[in-house]
């Protein structure tokens, strides 16, 4: 009988395989698996997990190192957070991988602690938007709810039951997918008990004791025992089959993680810290350690907050998040994946007016949300007062590109009332040639930057001239540097299929060039050319002469460089006369 563990595991052989071809071939040849949509994983779409392998676990091997690289795309600062977030996920989601292939592992009989994580940091400073990344980078059901909303009926616990439904209908009622999620609750804080209440505080500690189970293993009914349309819909079902069906989702491998604020909670560390530091002339108290004291928090501050000690023992891992200052958030409008100026310039387009933002007008408006005090949150207010006579004024005007300038932003009066004059269409029109050039730079410099990760991420080989087409597309479109590459590599795709359609009845082989392929790509993609017109031309310049060359030199196999390309006589010429010299 044969042993197993000997028999490799085919996800693992499927990687391999498929890395192998990556690296040889540059992502010209790719496997698509059985199962699989060729299309999907030709095009670049298919990431993560898939959310629908019933009952399996993600098929997940992210390591923490590659997990933060991604969220550096993202997320400015926020290093330790994001080390702590992306290990701890990883770790997780790698130990029910190993658990599926392996069921009678020592886990699976001892048990194991789950590491529910426990986010601290003021707002605006990318607690959900860290989560959200994690959750679509891994591929599985993602789910977010506001602790406040269960004061009311949390202490009998449906509420907090109704986020692990919501989990259920975010796998569309797959619930194998659905018992690997992640559930978020930001403004935990806000449920922790209140020093000066006497009685039995249900809208507070009553939620607490309601995740107390959910967060470590527990069963929660799909439908509530007690809502009525679910008792009709079970009613008509027995009716229909003669069984009741009992549906339920375990919550032992849902990962929680849980964030608030805290406001206070570095009064009670510096107390603590105060308290054993007596006798070592310690200060820790002072308002410049602040935002570092909440660092050192332990799970007795978090009780002297409020919590239940059972609510803390649930929470083992725990990240602080910093305050974001005013280079920071000029740092994340600097970011070329902000949502925010990407926003921006989809609202303009919304009138066929392409924007575009210079350095110093960044900076402004950085400025402008920093004295809003609430982190990142500030940049969408300080962004639409800054431009909001722009986005009222320009649509009625005949500008199709525009500027944001630090001067621009200041004076929009003075600029915004000479917009009709000739000589101003003129100088704005130049002032953005000249921005988006320096745009184009930008972006490929971050993409040398970030080269081996965004690779990775595509799944693909990026050669110096498609690193400059894509930061060409980024700029002309509205999307996120990823999206701008996997429109490259798709185009790249179609241009190379003229290698393996063009002349096999004929028994030629044809091969583009480097250069050449990216010529095509950029044919395709900038001059409105798209495939078929492509490929005709291509067999209305080469099919004659080249069948020709065969026919003189006895060659089956062609390199068509980019200078074949744009003079075909030439280059068949240049084959035949090479030909003759020999």
């Amino acid at each position: 009988m044969t042993d197993k563990s000997d028999i490799p595991d085919p996800g693992k052989i499927e990687k391999e395989i498929g890395e192998f071809l990556n690296k040889k071939f540059g992502g010209r040849v790719q496997l698509i698996p059985q199962y699989g949509d060729p299309e999907a994983v030709i095009r670049g779409k298919k990431e993560g997990i898939d959310g629908k392998k019933s009952g399996k676990s993600p098929d997940f091997n992210l390591l923490p190192k590659e997990m933060t690289d991604y969220l550096d795309q993202f997320i400015i600062k926020q290093d330790n957070a994001k080390a702590v977030l992306a290990t701890k996920i990883c770790t997780h989601f790698n130990r029910l991988a190993k658990l599926q292939q392996n069921p009678q592992s020592s886990e699976a009989t001892l048990g194991r602690i789950k590491n529910n994580i426990l986010l601290i940091g003021p707002t605006g400073v990318g607690k959900t938007y860290l989560i959200k990344l994690i959750a679509n980078k891994i591929g599985v059901p993602f789910v977010k709810g506001d602790a406040t909303k269960f004061s009311e009926t949390g202490y009998v616990g449906g509420d907090v039951e109704d986020l692990v439904r919501d989990l259920a209908r975010e796998a569309d009622n797959d619930i194998s997918s659905a018992e690997y999620g992640i559930i978020y609750i930001d403004e935990i804080d806000k449920i922790a008990s209140s020093k000066n209440f006497s009685g039995a505080d249900i809208s507070r500690t009553g939620v607490q004791r309601a995740l107390l189970k959910p967060m470590e293993e527990t069963e929660v009914e799909l439908q509530p025992p007690h809502d009525p349309v679910s008792m009709m819909e079970a009613l008509a079902e027995f009716q229909k089959t003669g069984t009741r069906e009992r549906k339920t989702i375990n919550t032992k491998n849902i990962l929680f993680i849980v964030s608030g604020a805290f406001s206070q909670m570095e009064e009670i560390i510096a107390k603590r810290l105060k308290k054993d530091a007596i006798g070592f002339n310690a200060n820790p108290g002072s308002k410049k350690n602040d935002s570092c004291i909440l660092h050192k928090v332990m799970s007795e501050d978090l009780i002297n907050f409020g919590f239940e000690s059972e609510f803390v023992g649930r929470l083992p891992v725990r990240a602080v998040l910093d305050p974001l200052n005013e280079n920071d958030l000029y740092d994340i409008l600097n970011n070329p994946n902000n949502p925010v100026i990407l926003g921006k310039k989809s609202d303009f387009m919304a009138y066929g007016i392409r924007v575009c933002f210079t350095d110093d007008a960044l900076k402004l408006i950085a400025k402008n949300a920093s004295s809003e005090q609430t982190g990142a949150r500030g940049l969408v207010n300080a962004i639409e007062n800054a431009l909001m006579t722009f986005e009222t004024n320009l649509p009625s005007t005949a500008l199709r590109k525009f500027v944001f300038t630090e001067e621009i932003i200041q004076k929009s009066e003075n600029f915004l009332g000479t917009t009709d004059k000739p000589e101003s269409i003129s100088y704005f029109y130049s002032l953005y040639d000249e921005t988006i050039k320096k745009e184009e730079e930008k972006i490929t410099d971050y993409i040398y930057k970030n080269r081996e990760n965004l690779e990775a991420s595509i799944g693909f080989m990026l050669s110096e001239c498609m690193i400059k087409t894509s930061a060409k597309h980024y700029c002309i479109n509205i999307e996120t540097v990823k999206d701008a590459l996997l429109s490259v590599k798709e185009a790249f795709y179609e241009v190379k299929t003229i290698e393996d359609e063009t002349f096999t009845d004929k028994h030629l082989y044809v091969e583009l060039s480097e250069e050449a392929s990216d010529f095509l790509v950029n044919e395709y993609l900038f001059n409105h050319h798209n495939y078929l017109d492509i490929k005709k031309s291509f067999l209305e310049n080469f099919s004659l002469g080249l069948m020709l060359a065969s026919e003189k030199t006895n060659k089956k196999r062609f390199v068509v460089t980019k200078k074949g390309l744009t003079d075909p006589e030439g280059y068949i010429s240049e084959i035949l006369k090479t030909d003759n010299h020999n």
